[in-house]
C-alpha cells in the first residue's frame, strides 16, 4: 500500500482500524487522518510488540478493499472472459 493509496481508502479504512485495534482512540484517528508515514508512528507508539500484525493486516485490508471496488470484466455470450 501506498501513501496516495492509503489516503484515498482513509475514510473506509479508519472504522475498520477502530473496531479491529481497540487502542486507537477519535484523537489518534484525527492526528494520522490518512497520512500514512503519521499511521505508522501511531502504530509504533500504540502496538510496539504487535506492529508487524498490524500492518500486515492493514495491507490485507487494502487489497480487500481493491478488489471490491474493481469494475468486473466483460463475459461474453459464451459465458468466457
Amino acid at each position: 500500500m501506498n501513501a496516495d493509496h492509503f489516503k484515498g481508502k482513509w475514510n473506509q479504512f479508519k472504522g475498520e482500524l477502530k473496531k479491529k485495534w481497540g487502542e486507537i482512540t477519535d484523537d489518534d484517528l484525527t492526528r494520522v487522518e490518512g497520512d500514512y508515514d503519521k499511521f505508522k508512528g501511531l502504530m509504533q507508539e500504540r502496538y510496539a510488540d504487535r506492529k508487524d500484525e498490524v500492518s500486515k493486516w492493514a495491507d490485507e485490508w487494502y487489497r480487500n478493499a481493491q478488489t471490491k471496488t474493481k469494475e468486473p470484466e466483460t463475459v461474453g455470450r459464451s459465458g468466457r472472459k
